[in-house]
């Protein structure tokens, strides 16, 4: 598999039971084509080998205290974490992936359904809400620590509680450096990026896990093969750099025929359209801007993304009403993407920090090849 030679550590010196070894090895090697090639189905193979002892030794172990820059603020590990809260799916995932799913006691946030390689562990996590649980939830689980996809959920105006709540019942907080880093969240909303989100965060943070968690082994081997396939759906569209195809990603609205969120110039989505070359039509720095169509329709974006999810907060929130407004609005229905049906359809994950982010990298450019626009 691309990417992996020589990430996975050389094994410890005892038996790996054999259904296990064949099972992950089986995953990493029937996977080929490198646009379709699932960051889960890969992450449950490294979890499988490391959590069953392939990936034992190879690095030196973490020396606690372990003191991190995380989010502006000085974070305390005091030992390996073993009852960990996690706020945000995306988080509780990579913790999934990286086999510490026995150390989740709790989580919350859940844009979906888990992953199906990690239903199973799934099952025997508690989950305190589908969105925002209170303080008192989260610390009545007596974690040892607390991590959080988002500063809107713990941060400086977080709903949960600021960081500050949880140092006086002495639990350490790690924020995903994916929601900060070059990210303004001191105001209302969903924040503000200055700078253009990159997976370099995420992986930062998978790598920081390794070693809050002293599994640095298991996180250095999944940092490389999402790197590996990122790359690798890079390239496919290696033409489309220069050809100035634009898109524009609609995640939902708060009415169907009203004003869409898009995504900004600096988000996730951003980034993906980057990595494949594309032209992203919102220029403003606001991480989902509402935009109306008559403003779509100006920019008239030659590909159009949509999100599917399972969340129903908005009525847009539904694949098929999206699809049912594109065809049917007076407007919309005049775009170039909708005429020619340039439409590709993410999964949620796809535009949120995290290992799906590889994943809708992969699913566009795939899309993109048949559309006829890299030719």
């Amino acid at each position: 598999m691309q990417g992996l030679e020589g990430a996975l550590p050389a094994p410890v010196p005892f038996a790996l039971p054999v259904f296990l070894f064949q099972e992950a090895v089986t995953m990493l090697n029937t996977i080929s084509h490198p646009l379709r090639r699932p960051a889960r189905t890969v992450a449950l193979a490294l979890g499988l080998l490391a959590g069953a002892g392939m990936a034992g030794n190879a690095l030196a172990g973490t020396t606690y205290p372990l003191t991190l820059e995380n989010c502006g603020h000085q974070v305390v590990i005091d030992h390996a974490p073993q009852r960990v809260v996690s706020v945000g799916q995306a988080q509780t995932e990579i913790l999934y992936a990286l086999g510490l799913g026995e150390r989740v006691v709790a989580s919350a946030l859940w844009f979906g359904p888990v992953a199906k390689p990690y239903e199973a562990v799934n099952e025997g996590v508690k989950r305190l809400a589908d969105n925002d649980p209170s303080f008192e939830a989260v610390v009545g689980q007596e974690p040892d620590l607390v991590v959080a996809m988002y500063e809107w959920h713990i941060g400086p105006n977080g709903i949960i509680g600021k960081r500050d709540r949880f140092d006086g019942v002495k639990v350490p907080v790690y924020v995903s450096p994916t929601d900060c880093v070059g990210k303004d969240n001191t105001g209302a909303g969903d924040g503000v990026r200055t700078q253009m989100y990159s997976t370099e965060l995420l992986y930062r943070n998978i790598l920081e896990y390794g070693a809050i968690f002293d599994v640095s082994d298991r996180a250095e081997a999944l940092v490389a093969s999402l790197k590996a396939r990122e790359e690798a759906a890079a390239r496919t569209l290696a033409t489309l750099k220069g050809r100035d195809v634009s898109m524009a990603l609609w995640f939902s609205s708060k009415d169907i025929k009203g004003d869409a969120f898009l995504a900004g110039r600096n988000g996730v989505p951003a980034y993906v359209m980057a990595q494949l070359g594309a032209r992203n039509i919102i220029t403003t720095e606001e991480e989902w801007p509402l935009v109306g169509w008559e403003t779509i329709a100006a920019n008239d974006p030659d590909v159009l993304v949509l999100v599917k999810m399972d969340r129903r907060r908005f009525p847009a929130d539904d694949i098929e009403a999206k699809l049912n407004f594109l065809k049917t609005d007076p407007v919309a229905s005049q775009l170039s993407a909708v005429k020619n049906s340039r439409i590709i359809i993410v999964d949620v994950g796809s535009t949120r920090p995290g290992m799906d982010t590889v994943e809708g990298i992969e699913a566009i450019a795939e899309a993109v090849q048949g559309f006829g626009l890299v030719n």
